[in-house]
């Protein structure tokens, strides 16, 4: 057998599955690619939005609709999501509460910078939900990121943000740091960046507290700012008692604990805050917390709101860096209170926890069956395959096992079998509205995929 293989597959076999693949699905969208050969051409680099161009296929599909956990291209596919907008429509597509709610509120006004009484509503239930914070709207995570951090340097006085080496908190240039040989460094491949973001910025390895302490004494910290799991790389469990240890070090040496669970709101009613008694400064949650539309929510402990209050007495009149004038809208107001009352619900939970438990399953057992170096991690309703073996330490073990040439070639023999999964990584979400059915196609496929990877007689 071969040497030469990649995440245990021999490379010439991996081509000629990923050439196989890569014709099957162009010659299935023969719409999809005229309708993008006429148009794509008034944007840049084709696509609307510069990530669109990492899908791995030849070339888009085209969305003529989507219901529920299903998307429908203009070339008649039927496609079980289980990207479902990498967390965006994590309840499913235009959740029947939602999409209600869009339609009354569109004949009452779009946004006129004044509150309503839903918006009063969404306080209540966003603390019933989360805790006890005092809110602010947004319309992205990574604005509501980037004032939370404000906030902290605001009440400490300090003007560092302390992340974990491979994280991501959205496009927030205090977080687009990362470990160069032991050194803090800008990210690789930032566009346009002439700052040096290490003035106001320290990585950490995630689940390295000794490095964590070491950091925080040099006096000069804010806030730590994490995920409770990483992701948006190879899916990162936290060891035991790494959440306990950064509570008490943030706590001696007079850190913020910024929690952003714009991903792990996967993990169960209340996301991972609630789930595992986590007690975080500040909260951060964006995507699909008003059900898909553009919205985020960030609070704070009234310990840290009297605080800021105090500093915000001494502050000199005039604009303070957070804002935007579209953010906290009552169309905002009218989803988020729809998706806190009637969509975010125990038992919508509970079906997307049984669900993900079952494609989980599934899929180490293929892994299993066919000898595949690989293993499978699940929080909550979020699964991901990795194509290495695990379970992971930190961000440079993720990035080390990420494999885009066999991603790449997976993602797209899973959407000629009909299953969409996220395209940055091996990301799959249960929906309140995701079937048995649609998970046991899901395997199916997976594993139909690995028989043609790791053929039993290699």
């Amino acid at each position: 057998m071969t040497t030469d293989t990649i995440a245990g597959i021999p490379r010439p076999r991996l081509a000629a599955i990923a050439t196989r693949e890569a014709e099957r699905y162009a010659a299935s969208r023969p719409k999809a690619a005229e309708a993008l050969a006429k148009g794509a051409g008034n944007y840049l680099g084709g696509v609307p939005m510069h990530w669109m161009a990492d899908w791995p296929m030849p070339h888009l599909p085209l969305v003529a609709k989507a219901q529920g956990a299903k998307l429908t291209d203009i070339d008649g596919h039927r496609i079980d999501d289980f990207c479902l907008g990498d967390t965006g429509s994590m309840f499913g597509h235009s959740p029947a509460p939602v999409a209600k709610a869009i339609k009354a509120q569109a004949g009452r006004g779009l946004t006129y910078m004044l509150p309503t009484e839903a918006a009063m509503e969404a306080g209540r239930l966003l603390t019933q939900r989360f805790g006890a914070f005092r809110w602010q709207i947004a319309t992205t995570a990574t604005d509501a990121n980037r004032f939370s951090l404000r906030v902290a340097r605001a009440v400490t006085g300090r003007p560092k943000v302390l992340v974990f080496n491979g994280c991501y908190h959205g496009t927030l240039d205090d977080t687009m740091v990362e470990l160069v040989n032991g050194t803090p460094a800008n990210r690789a491949g930032l566009v346009g960046q002439v700052q040096d973001l290490t003035r106001a910025a320290t990585v950490a390895e995630f689940n390295d507290l000794a490095g964590v302490e070491a950091l925080l004494k040099q006096g000069d910290v804010a806030a730590i700012l994490t995920e409770p799991v990483m992701t948006n790389s190879c899916m990162v469990l936290p060891a035991e008692g790494f959440h306990a240890g950064l509570r008490a070090l943030a706590t001696q040496y007079g850190a913020l604990l910024i929690i952003d669970e714009t991903h792990t709101i996967s993990s169960g009613l209340g996301g991972y805050t609630a789930v595992h008694g986590l007690d975080p400064d500040m909260f951060v949650v964006g995507k699909c917390v008003a059900g898909g539309m553009p919205t985020a929510v960030w609070g704070m402990r009234q310990s840290v709101a009297d605080r800021f209050a105090a500093y915000d007495e001494t502050r000199e009149s005039g604009h303070s860096g957070m804002g935007t004038t579209l953010s906290a809208n009552p169309m905002q107001f009218a989803c988020l209170t729809a998706t806190l009352r009637d969509v975010m619900t125990p038992e919508n939970y509970a079906h997307m926890e049984a669900g993900a438990n079952r494609l989980a399953t599934g899929l180490a057992a293929a892994i299993t069956r066919h000898g595949a170096p690989w293993h499978v991690v699940r929080v909550g309703a979020r699964v991901e395959f990795i194509c290495a073996p695990g379970p992971l330490k930190n961000g440079t073990e993720a990035h080390a096992a990420h494999q885009p040439q066999v991603e790449a070639a997976v993602h797209t023999a899973l959407l000629n079998r009909g299953c969409l999964i996220a395209p940055f990584h091996n990301m799959m979400l249960i929906s309140p509205a995701t079937t048995d059915r649609q998970i046991d196609r899901l395997i199916g496929a997976f594993d139909a995929i690995l028989t043609d990877l790791f053929p039993s007689d290699q």
